[in-house]
């Protein structure tokens, strides 16, 4: 219902998401819509892709193979190449991305910023989670290669590396940007560095030879959408507790965080 107010503007009232979801004016509806797009954009090709995984689809088997056999045939012969290539996938392993997550859950609690350490210790648990259910109902063997320069055990779709590690990189990225504001440089360098973290994890496994290329894809997608939702919901709360929206990409979930107290 619209409501004229004593200076002659019509208020819309209180009016449902539903109704508000394309309105320019009701800044809430309008993120909330946006929110929903992008997760929906990140989970289709996700689904997507483990459906041709499920069935089995010949030219994604196919293409998986060839991706495989020539990047096994080049770690035979670069001995070095699967040394670092161990030593990164062991680095950025999902349990010390974890403890890492925890970490800085843990100083953001120091911070006064409960909420923020919330949605951190969220985004890996719920990502984890998925990813390891997902694991189960899908079933998807690991490569069986006869000189394997690596092992790991269970199953393959998605990659539990690829996951954890996108999951990690935005959670760091998103926590830190507020500290780059006004810093372009700085800005730049924590994007390239979240950036690298998640592909290079997702690509030491398949240079290992642990994993098909369809199953780091499928970590990456899902970890970006799971990043995606808590984000969202995250600001959604910022927005409906009367705080300013933000702009993520440039400012982080919270950019108080970045000020002497982060109540201030």
């Amino acid at each position: 219902m619209n409501v004229r107010g004593v200076d002659g503007r019509v208020s819309r009232g209180n009016r449902s998401w539903r109704a508000d979801r394309l309105d320019p004016d009701r800044s809430l509806g309008l993120r909330l819509t946006l929110a929903a797009v992008a997760a929906f954009l990140v989970l289709v090709p996700f689904a997507l892709l483990a459906l041709l995984v499920l069935g089995s689809w010949p030219p994604l088997f196919r293409l998986d193979a060839t991706i495989t056999d020539t990047l096994h045939r080049y770690a035979l012969a670069h001995p070095a190449w699967v040394r670092a290539m161990s030593l990164w996938t062991d680095v950025f392993a999902p349990n010390p991305l974890r403890v890492a997550a925890a970490l800085v859950a843990a100083w953001l609690l120091y911070r006064r910023a409960p909420r923020l350490a919330v949605w951190v210790v969220t985004t890996m648990t719920v990502g984890g989670l998925l990813g390891g259910l997902l694991k189960l109902l899908v079933g998807r063997h690991r490569p069986d290669l006869l000189e394997p320069v690596a092992r790991a055990a269970g199953y393959s779709f998605p990659s539990g590396h690829a996951l954890n590690a996108t999951l990690a990189a935005g959670v760091l990225l998103l926590v830190f940007l507020p500290y780059a504001r006004n810093r372009r440089g700085l800005r730049w360098a924590l994007w390239t560095g979240a950036v690298l973290i998640a592909v290079v994890t997702g690509l030491s496994r398949i240079a290992l030879g642990v994993h098909w290329t369809s199953d780091v894809v499928g970590g990456w997608l899902l970890g970006a959408a799971v990043v995606a939702a808590t984000t969202a919901a995250f600001t959604t709360w910022r927005t409906r507790t009367g705080q300013r929206p933000v702009r993520t990409v440039r400012e982080g979930v919270e950019p108080e965080l970045a000020e002497p107290d982060p109540h201030a």
